[in-house]
């Protein structure tokens, strides 16, 4: 991606005026003025609490927005003559929007973040979501500081969630990573996280920018990119994790951003995933308390799944073994009540669909699609599996399947060239 097409002349002069900084914190945002107003206050309070000495800046990168985003942004500066008022900033923050080219995309909102980081000589990059409103000053520093005193190279969060939040991450993207890179990153797809100034320097000169898969799900590209460059990679448990109210997610489009990034990512990167020797878990917070009930339409999940493999099971056949596809009709005649998509089926399930997408055995885009269904009987297991387990029991089912990810892994090192 070249620098000069999404760094604007006006935003440069910003850089330039700003000078060399320690901290940068980036914010992508698109229409977030009734969130990022709270996230901003949290980080501001956050740097003059744990690093009043430090020079920083937020930087904002906006895909376009037009609801006074950019305007809250800037009113986060703090100027030489607010210094003196009890807000005890030994330091100017600066507070700096920059609208990049192309309308809303998390890659050119990331790219933006990283190359003014590096412009900057910032020792420290964090992003933050816009919409992390139950952000804490805390977090500032359980971000930075490893980064800054313990020489951590990446710190990627770990998040206090309801039991039945988080269901994509805690059945396929977790335990895959775990397997696959023997490292046990609670989030490879993080919404929060920071890096250090050598990783920065890094992340400019990779190609993943410029394609699809770095347009759409930079956060998993840069966390693989992390692991595989040998960084030093850390996490931090941060607090709970709140949800935004939004339209229901589009799940397409989420296995798009995420499995599809980690497939693709895993085209350069299979030969350092050879080691069979597993990595130790890193608890997850899991909390009931004080979190809102997650309610999701169980037999609808059950009957999506069902539909699915009936419907697509040419497609599932070019992607499946036989046997594996075998399992899975015979599940979907199953009764709802009776129904399960056992651990070792849904590991094998997802190491063919990894080993199908390196072939290119049929569109790309259509073997992450076919996914979903599959990943609904998943979903639908885990949740009556857990209907009413408290979050130690929850825990330990996840560890389990991350162990049956690893001990399927040779299977995936065995068919992913086979038959080509």
């Amino acid at each position: 991606m070249a620098e000069e097409s999404i760094l604007a002349d006006d935003f440069l002069r910003e850089l330039i005026y700003t000078g060399e900084v320690d901290i940068v914190i980036g914010v992508p945002t698109f229409n977030d003025s009734k969130t990022v107003g709270q996230v901003l206050q949290a980080v501001r309070t956050g740097l003059l609490k744990y690093f009043p000495r430090q020079r920083a800046v937020i930087l904002n990168a906006d895909g376009g927005s037009r609801d006074g985003t950019q305007t809250l942004v800037r009113a986060a500066a703090i100027s030489d003559s607010q210094r003196a008022s009890d807000l005890h900033a030994l330091r100017t923050l600066h507070s700096i929007s920059t609208q990049y080219p192309g309308g809303p995309s998390s890659g050119n909102a990331l790219y933006t973040i990283v190359a003014a980081a590096e412009l900057l000589r910032a020792g420290v990059c964090a992003v933050v979501s816009p919409e992390s409103v139950t952000l804490q000053p805390e977090w500032v520093d359980r971000l930075l500081r490893p980064v800054l005193r313990n020489n951590v190279d990446l710190v990627t969060p770990v998040y206090c969630r309801h039991k039945f939040d988080g269901l994509l991450v805690r059945n396929l993207l977790y335990p895959a990573m775990r397997a696959l890179y023997c490292m046990p990153i609670r989030e490879p797809y993080p919404p929060e996280f920071a890096f250090s100034a050598k990783l920065t320097s890094y992340l400019r000169e990779q190609s993943f920018w410029s394609e699809e898969p770095g347009r759409v799900g930079p956060e998993m590209c840069l966390v693989v990119s992390a692991i595989t460059g040998g960084f030093n990679v850390g996490q931090a448990a941060l607090g709970p994790k709140c949800r935004v109210d939004h339209p229901p997610a589009d799940l397409v489009l989420a296995l798009r951003q995420t499995v599809g990034v980690l497939f693709w990512m895993l085209q350069k990167s299979l030969p350092q995933c050879a080691r069979t020797d597993g990595a130790p878990g890193f608890p997850e917070m899991i909390q009931n308390v004080g979190l809102e009930p997650i309610r999701v339409n169980r037999k609808r999940l059950h009957q999506m799944f069902v539909r699915g493999v009936s419907e697509l099971e040419p497609v599932l056949s070019s992607i499946l073994q036989p046997d594996t596809l075998g399992e899975l009709k015979q599940s979907a005649t199953v009764p709802e009540e009776k129904f399960r998509y056992s651990d070792e089926l849904w590991v094998k399930s997802v190491y063919e669909f990894a080993a199908a997408y390196h072939k290119s055995l049929i569109s790309r885009d259509h073997i992450v699609q076919a996914l979903a269904p599959l990943y609904r009987g998943r979903a639908y297991t885990f949740l009556v599996e857990n209907r009413d387990a408290d979050g130690e029991q929850v825990e330990q089912q996840v560890e389990s399947l991350c162990q049956a990810f690893e001990q399927w892994k040779p299977y995936l090192l065995q068919i992913w060239d086979a038959g080509r």
